[in-house]
């Protein structure tokens, strides 16, 4: 895994996602409730106040929780919600180390199936099924990580430039489609919610 993402939208955090299979990990966890490259600058800034060129599974899990929620909510801070984010930043790192070893890209490299990589990221701590199915859709689209029926399992997020999420990110021009379909979706609810009707649509990640 050594590739060049666009997430974060700057060059250091970027190279980072590219190959380190954690940092990309932490940075969808961390994509919730803030925009999308303040979540994925994350990984960076956590790994820089930890005085390291790449985030340790083994370090973070075995860290004070208070000392690494402090590093977490130092200005600026990882997250609108450091304190919770720093927990559940460690406990993706202690299930790691307990089911994985600490390593990270061992969540898919013998996986057989898109499904079976799709019930190993649905067990991780904090991250749901939408969650699962963009990174999923991640791995494959932009990692290489393609097992048989990758597409499939990462659902509406696994089609080809569906714009839907950060899977198809690759510059400026897809992070302005992958927006405005968001804000399609946003616009959809909203006039659901007003009319009493369901939409049948959420926002997406």
């Amino acid at each position: 895994m050594d590739v060049t993402l666009h997430l974060a939208q700057q060059p250091e955090a970027d190279e980072l996602l590219g190959r380190s299979p954690l940092a990309a990990l932490v940075g969808m966890l961390l994509d919730q409730q803030i925009p999308m490259e303040w979540a994925f600058a994350g990984p960076y800034t956590i790994a820089q106040r930890l005085g390291a060129d790449d985030l340790d599974a083994h370090e973070i899990a075995a860290y004070d929780p208070e000392a690494f929620a402090t590093l977490l909510a130092t200005k600026p801070a990882v997250h609108r919600y450091p304190g919770s984010m720093a927990t559940r930043i460690q406990q993706l790192c202690q299930y790691l180390v307990e089911h994985y070893d600490g390593d990270a890209a061992a969540l898919w490299k013998d996986a057989a199936s898109g499904t079976e990589l799709l019930n190993r990221l649905n067990s991780l701590p904090g991250f749901g099924t939408q969650k699962s199915q963009i990174f999923l859709a991640l791995l494959g689209k932009q990692l290489g990580v393609r097992p048989d029926g990758w597409r499939e399992a990462a659902g509406a997020y696994g089609a080809p430039e569906s714009f839907r999420s950060v899977a198809d990110i690759t510059g400026p021009e897809s992070l302005a489609k992958v927006r405005a379909h968001k804000q399609e979706l946003k616009a959809a609810a909203k006039a659901a919610k007003g009319s009493g009707k369901p939409s049948g649509k959420s926002p997406n990640k």
